[in-house]
């Protein structure tokens, strides 16, 4: 049955961000999972934060709430935009979206450091609003 194939990143549909500013107009809601201090510098106009992944002393690891605290302020039914600091924590907060039963899930491409670059965030300096992924290994 494929009801019951687990989802993985290939089945999460990713948008651009002009696409999820649309989205966001008709009601979609935009779930912010990046980190408290991420959300804190700066984010999308009534966002919800809750963090899928933390920085421990051990490393990343992924919130053991983060489920649970989605299902406390968010239906099943509500369609959301999932998004990070640049993409990679948003597609794998909507598989384990998409796992719990979410229907409608979108990860916005890009992440917010794509909604920044749009120029949705307003008129300050990009390094004002942003803040470098740590998730992901810099380029030389």
């Amino acid at each position: 049955m494929e009801g019951t194939k687990p989802k993985t990143v290939e089945d999460v549909e990713t948008v651009d961000v002009y696409t999820a500013k649309g989205f966001l107009s008709t009601g979609h809601r935009y779930l912010d999972v990046r980190t408290n201090e991420e959300f804190a510098k700066s984010h999308v106009e009534d966002a919800l934060n809750i963090p899928y992944m933390f920085q421990t002393n051990e490393g990343e690891v992924i919130n053991p709430d983060f489920l649970p605290q989605v299902a406390s302020v968010c239906k099943k039914d509500e369609h959301m935009i999932v998004a990070c600091n640049a993409g990679g924590r948003g597609s794998r907060a909507c598989v384990d979206l998409l796992n719990a039963g979410y229907e409608h899930v979108a990860n916005m491409g890009g992440g917010y450091s794509a909604w920044v670059d749009a120029g949705f965030a307003g008129d300050k300096p990009p390094e004002d609003l942003k803040i470098a992924c740590k998730f992901r290994p810099k380029e030389n």
